[in-house]
This record gives C-alpha cells, sequence and structure tokens, in this order.
C-alpha cells in the first residue's frame, strides 16, 4: 500500500469517527486515569510515554515524598503548555538545598555526592514515582513536574467525550449577558472564549488581526497554539528525541540532556508517527471480520466457562456434601460409643454407692441384719440369719479390699485427627506443583535483590510464587544483633505473578538466604532449595560511561546504552606500533562514569570478558585528570607503568603520587595483585603479595569496586563471594569517578543494576 493510500485511510478513519460511525463513546476505558479511575484532568506524558491526571501526580509525589517533596517551583494554569506544582515553602526548600553538598564536575553538568542522586542535580532526588502503567519507577528529575509536557491531544478527546455524553447541554457564549444569554456556534483557540454568531462577527471584525484567529467548534478545552520547551522555557520545541521519545527544542540538543541523543525534524517525526498510527489502524480495520470471530470465539469461551465453573462447584460442593455425612455418620457413631460406656459405668458405681448405702447403721442391710437379731424363735432366726451371714460376710469383705465398679476415664475415646487434617488442608484438584529453583546467573543483590526463579520444563501453569528471606547475619554485627527478633525470622513478599522480584532495604555487608515456592489452585508446593547472597559493603552506586573526558573514539567503542565498552586494536594501534621500537604497549585508552563521588560509600560492579588483552579497574580523580590529559607522556618507555617489571628505586613512589587513577589490572582471564606498599594490603584469602607468581589470581566472573571517600580508601571484591581480593589507601581530595583503562581487545560491561538507577526511555 503507497503512502497516499494510508494518508487516505487515515482521514477516512477520521471522518467516520467525526460522522458519528465510530461513536466516541466507546473508547471510554482509553479516557481513564490508572489512579483516580476517571476521566483525565489536565493529563501529563511521563517519560514512559503513559498518561496521568496532573493532580493524581501531584498526590502521588506527596504520598511518596511526604518528608521531601520537591516537585516544581510554579503553579499549573489549564492554559499553559507545562504543568507544575506548587513548591514547598521557602524554609523547607532552603533545609533542602543547604544539606546538598553540589561538586560540578568536568565533561557532565554535575555531579552526584551522596547515595540516591542523580546525574546533574542540584537538589536531592525526591521526584521518584512508580507509574501506574507500566510500574517502572519514573524520575522527573530536578524540576519535577514541570519537565512533564500536557498531552493535549488526550485533553481534547476527552473533552469530545465529555460533549457526546452530555449532548443536551450547550456551551453557552461568554459574551453575552443574561437574560439574552446565547448558545456558542464557535470557539476562539487564540482569545480563549467561546461566542455566539453575532459576539463572534462583533469582536473579530473584518480587516482586523482578529480576524485572523484559529476558531473551532464550541468547547472549553483551550491549548496553546506553540508548544514551548520545559526545560528552556522560551524555546518553541522544533525537533524530536528519538531516544527519549519527546519532543526538544534546539537548546536541549545544541547542550543540553539530549546532546548525544539522535533527534529528528518535527515535520520529519509528524510524518513518520503518523504514517505508522495509519498503517496500524488501517490493519486492524481490515482485520475487523477476524476481530469479531474472535470475539464471537471468546463469548463462546466466556459461556463455557460460566457453565463449567458451576459444574466444577456443584460437582466439588457434591463431594464436600459426601464428606460433610461420612463425617456426621462417624461422629454420631463415635459419640454413640462414647454415651453407652458412660451410661454402663455410671450403672456401675450407682449399684456400688447403693450397697454401701446398705452397710450403714439403721440402713439397708444393717438395718434388716438388727431386724432379723430380734427375731427369738431359735428355728425362725437360724433359717433367715444364714443367707444374711454370707451377705454381711461379702460386704465386710469389699469393705476391707475396695475397688470401683467402674473405671472413671475415657482415655480409650481420646480421638487423634492430625492426620486426617493434615490430609484435608493438602486437598486440592490437581497434584502437587513441583519447587522452582532460583536462578544464581541472573539473580543479582545489592541494597536491594532482584531475585530470578525457574519452573520445570513440564510444569503446569500457576497462580503466584511467594518469595522469602532472612538474614543470617554479618561480619559487623554484634552477638546482640544477631540475636535480634528479625535475625533469622523468614519474611515473605506479596505474591509475585512472575519469574521475579524485588527485595528492597537489605541491609549492607550481610549474609541473605532467599527460598520461594509456587502456588497452584490454593496449594503450595515445597520450598525451593535455599541460595544466600552476601550484600555489598555500601549502596549500590549508579553511573553510565562518560563519552566527554579522554575518550578515545579511534579504539573504544561505546554502545548506545552506554553501559559497555569495547577496545578494539585498529589501523592507528597498528601504525602508532610500528615506531614504537622498545617497550611492549603503547597505552590505555581511558573512560571514566559521567557520575562522581564526593562523600560516603559506594559500591558497584561489573564484567570484564575473559578473552581481554588488558583491562585496568578503580577510580580517578578529578583534580588530577585534566593535567593528566593535557600534559601527554612517553608511553613507549616501560618506565612508564609501575607494573611492567621495571624497578628503579623511588620511581614507583613518584608514580602512584602523580597519577590520578588507582587501579587494578585484569587481562587474559587473570587479575593481578599489584606489588605490595605501604598504603595496600592484600586479603588473606589471597596468595603473598611479595611473590610475582602467587600475585596473579583467576580473573572473578564479576568484579566490584567499594570506594569509602571519607575514609580514603578503595577495595576490590569478587562480586560473587563478595570476597575482598585487595584494598589500598587512595587520594579523595577531589571529586572521584569510576575508571577503566582498556589495552588491545578488550570488553567492560556494568551491571543492569547500577546502570539501571535511573530508568532511560
Amino acid at each position: 500500500m503507497s503512502d497516499s493510500e494510508d494518508m487516505t485511510e487515515f482521514a477516512s478513519i477520521v471522518e467516520r469517527i467525526e460522522r458519528g460511525e465510530v461513536p466516541i463513546k466507546n473508547i471510554e476505558r482509553e479516557l481513564i486515569c490508572p489512579i483516580c479511575k476517571e476521566l483525565f484532568t489536565h493529563p501529563l506524558i511521563l517519560p514512559c510515554q503513559h498518561s496521568v491526571c496532573h493532580k493524581c501526580v501531584r498526590d502521588l509525589l506527596l504520598q511518596n515524598h511526604e518528608d521531601s517533596f520537591d516537585a516544581g517551583s510554579e503553579c499549573s494554569l489549564p492554559g499553559s503548555p507545562r504543568s507544575r506544582v506548587p513548591s514547598p515553602s521557602m524554609e523547607r526548600l532552603d533545609r533542602l538545598v543547604r544539606s546538598a553538598t553540589v561538586r560540578r564536575s568536568f565533561g557532565s553538568r554535575g555531579s552526584i555526592s551522596s547515595p540516591g542522586w542523580r546525574r546533574g542535580s542540584v537538589t536531592p532526588r525526591v521526584t521518584t514515582i512508580p507509574c501506574p502503567g507500566c510500574q517502572h519507577d519514573i524520575d522527573l528529575g530536578e524540576r519535577g513536574i514541570s519537565m512533564l509536557f500536557r498531552n493535549f491531544t488526550l485533553e481534547s478527546i476527552v473533552e469530545r467525550y465529555r460533549q457526546a455524553a452530555r449532548a443536551a447541554v450547550a456551551i453557552m457564549c461568554n459574551i453575552c449577558k443574561p437574560p439574552q444569554l446565547q448558545e456558542a456556534t464557535k470557539s476562539c483557540m487564540d482569545c480563549k472564549a467561546s461566542y455566539c454568531n453575532e459576539c463572534f462577527k462583533l469582536h473579530h471584525p473584518w480587516g482586523t488581526p482578529k480576524a485572523q484567529h484559529e476558531y473551532v467548534g464550541p468547547t472549553t478545552n483551550f491549548r496553546p497554539k506553540v508548544l514551548m520547551c520545559p526545560e528552556h522555557e522560551m524555546e518553541k520545541v522544533n525537533m524530536y528525541c528519538e531516544v527519549c521519545r519527546r519532543p526538544v527544542c534546539h537548546l536541549c540538543k545544541l547542550g543540553g540532556s539530549h546532546a548525544n541523543h539522535k533527534v529528528t525534524s518535527m515535520s520529519s517525526a509528524y510524518k513518520i508517527l503518523k504514517e505508522k498510527l495509519a498503517k496500524s489502524i488501517h490493519y486492524l480495520i481490515s482485520k475487523e471480520d477476524q476481530v469479531r470471530t474472535q470475539i464471537t470465539e471468546l463469548e463462546l469461551l466466556i459461556n463455557q466457562t460460566e457453565e463449567n465453573g458451576q459444574l466444577a462447584e456443584r460437582r466439588a460442593n457434591e463431594h464436600f456434601e459426601r464428606l460433610f455425612e461420612t463425617l456426621q455418620e462417624r461422629k454420631s457413631e463415635m459419640l454413640r460409643s462414647i454415651e453407652q460406656s458412660r451410661n454402663r459405668r455410671l450403672n456401675q458405681l450407682k449399684g456400688q454407692v447403693e450397697e454401701y448405702q446398705g452397710m450403714l447403721e439403721n440402713s439397708g442391710l444393717v438395718g434388716y441384719a438388727q431386724e432379723v437379731l430380734k427375731e427369738t424363735d431359735q428355728s425362725c432366726f437360724v433359717q433367715t440369719a444364714k443367707q444374711l451371714h454370707i451377705r454381711i460376710q461379702k460386704a465386710t469383705e469389699s469393705l476391707r479390699t475396695f475397688h470401683p465398679a467402674a473405671d472413671p476415664c475415657f482415655d480409650e475415646f481420646v480421638l487423634d485427627t492430625s492426620r486426617e487434617e493434615t490430609l484435608l488442608k493438602e486437598m486440592c484438584f490437581g497434584g502437587v506443583p513441583d519447587p522452582p529453583l532460583i536462578d544464581l546467573t541472573n539473580s543479582k543483590v545489592y541494597n536491594e535483590a532482584s531475585i530470578h526463579w525457574r519452573l520445570s520444563d513440564d510444569h503446569l501453569p500457576t497462580d503466584h510464587h511467594v518469595l522469602e528471606y532472612r538474614r543470617l547475619g554479618g561480619p559487623s554485627q554484634s552477638p546482640s544483633q544477631e540475636d535480634g527478633e528479625d535475625s533469622g525470622v523468614w519474611r515473605a513478599t506479596d505474591r509475585v505473578y512472575g519469574p521475579s522480584t524485588m527485595v528492597c532495604d537489605l541491609e549492607p555487608d550481610t549474609l541473605y538466604s532467599f527460598r520461594v515456592r509456587s502456588c497452584r489452585n490454593s496449594m503450595f508446593s515445597p520450598y525451593s532449595p535455599e541460595v544466600t547472597f552476601h550484600t555489598p559493603p555500601a549502596p549500590a552506586f549508579g553511573f553510565l560511561f562518560s563519552d566527554k573526558c579522554g575518550f578515545s573514539t579511534e579504539r573504544l567503542i561505546l554502545n548506545k546504552r552506554r553501559d559497555t565498552v569495547e577496545s578494539v586494536a585498529g589501523m592507528a594501534f597498528l601504525l602508532a606500533a610500528e615506531r614504537v621500537q622498545t617497550g611492549s604497549y603503547i597505552g590505555l585508552d581511558y573512560i571514566i562514569g559521567d557520575t562522581g563521588i564526593s562523600q560516603g560509600r559506594h559500591y558497584w560492579a561489573f564484567k570484564v570478558e575473559p578473552h581481554s588483552y588488558m583491562v585496568k579497574v578503580g577510580v580517578a580523580s578529578d583534580s588530577k585528570l585534566l593535567e593528566w590529559f593535557h600534559n601527554p607522556r612517553d608511553t613507549s618507555s616501560p618506565r612508564y607503568d609501575h607494573d611492567s617489571g621495571h624497578d628503579s628505586g623511588s620511581e614507583d613512589t613518584c608514580y602512584e603520587l602523580s597519577q590520578p587513577f588507582t587501579l587494578l589490572t585484569l587481562g587474559m582471564g587473570k587479575l593481578f595483585i599489584p606489588k605490595a606498599s605501604s598504603s595496600s594490603s592484600v586479603s588473606s584469602a589471597s596468595a603473598p603479595a611479595g611473590d610475582p607468581g602467587n600475585r596473579v589470581l583467576p580473573m572473578p566472573h564479576r568484579l566490584g569496586v567499594c570506594l569509602d571517600y571519607d575514609a580514603c580508601r578503595v577495595y576490590f571484591y569478587d562480586a560473587d563471594s563478595m570476597r575482598c581480593l585487595y584494598e589500598r589507601q587512595v587520594d579523595c581530595s577531589g571529586t572521584m569517578y569510576p575508571a577503566f583503562g582498556l589495552m588491545g581487545s578488550g570488553k567492560v560491561q556494568l551491571e543492569e543494576f547500577i546502570t539501571a538507577k535511573r530508568l532511560t526511555f
């Protein structure tokens, strides 16, 4: 299909909607705010392209950051191209700004001086909210809501929907006065008012500038004719950023936050996006019969689901009724047995009581014997006394050897139903689901944990999963803390409907255990085998590679996301090597992070490809970087590198004092521990640093770096086991940056968690 046909089709679709063939009332579900569940009111476009009401965004910010809210400095106006929320009190804002220690970095707009700050931020990061549409964390930046565009297109559609819903309610002229108030027939987008025919002619006479005003049908939704840039308020947006997917001005492209992004003209973006939309709509309309067929099938499935669900419910009720009947019958039998035994024992004991009451004077057997003794006729007395004497002897014998006629204990009637209760609790419609397995490869743990798990290949669909974790302790904890109420106690997350979840607020330098189980039809699987992870000694530090300071475009390749850098030994390297007669290499190509550190403890992790020839990792100081790059050194001398094997006395000390980098060397699948000095130390688990052969360790799968700025020390870890491989003193006189040096073929990739501290859309 040609472009002209696409545009014709698109125009016909619009005409169908305008003619009412596609009732606008049918699109109500697309006009509902995901937070307030009502029609959008002044919707804002989030960086992830989802729209939310202005008031809902403001309330969400207030809810998430109640004590440190900073979302903008101007109030929102319905006619403004940008929307802002009221700023906090000046006293509160001054307190927030005074608490920040911001250092400007070269080659970037700003530096981060505490965990949780963002690149180029001059205020604490208090404008991060979860998007209600995609659930991603959205960082609104230092200007908060003021950086968001109003979605005027959506706003216009909502207004048309409101008019269609209240067709009987007319929009009245804003000029007419009662009682001659007339219904509006036009709305001027320049005057932002509605007019009847007479008032419109009166206020827009021919031959005047007002006659050129843009007018539309009656509306209450007035929007600006030109969209202005949120960051540069006096500039019109005239370009479209393909990386951030938002309109930008020329200042944003020249030196702003979109300087390195790919942009296109607004007219080109308009044409491309409109063609894509037209094609997509045309495809959907061309499949209308197929959609209707599928809707019919779905409706049939709905009816079948309803019928089958009711049938399954009836059958389940029948099974439970039979169980109830069986239980009731068994209950009646067992209770009847208890009752019969109780009555029998009571009769026996009552008979024994009556017998013993007969032994009392003037009653029963004794009283009868006393009367017999009064008989004077010998023959009559002998005849009666013989049988009476036998009874008296039995009574006397029973008195001497007293035994109750029945046992009052009913121990033989104790009922143990634990096994049956367990069976009833385990009763389900299907078999027990197989336990999942935690994926150690994809699971990462920092101050937050991203835990992934796998299900068996032949598993049936599960309803949800539950992840549990507990703290096993850390080396920095005291015995009293180890015995705390949280230590060793399993804590469960909310229901998880996917194969992964996040666990927040983990303590640093602490060992945690994780396990997960699945649930299907209210039946839980056994727990997965427990796995343990050790959290880093400091919160995760987020940054990307910087292509500003000392970046070599000839030999370093940086991907679009700026989280992977690769060194390639190209023609320039070969030509330079032709001039070298001594030494084993030309030099290192350095690259640093785009975010600096000026206080606190920070940790980051990355991977070095095993095939890399040589990669150096560590930290760099901004106070020495400019001098370093502006003063070239003779890199062809082997004495230039303090680890080259050349030992000439004090050169190493002088070198360490002058260099801006503190680096650890990796390459060819190995890690090289530097020679011991007064400022360094080697982990006890590593080989002695004095022996060159024993200073070589296998390269870890993942390497971690921890910078303690206040203590002026840097630590290197095996990021999988969190074992400290090497530490040393470092000069933290200025802003410190993550630093990397590559030579020959090599590749460094930052951990996804490190680069995802700020979402890039």
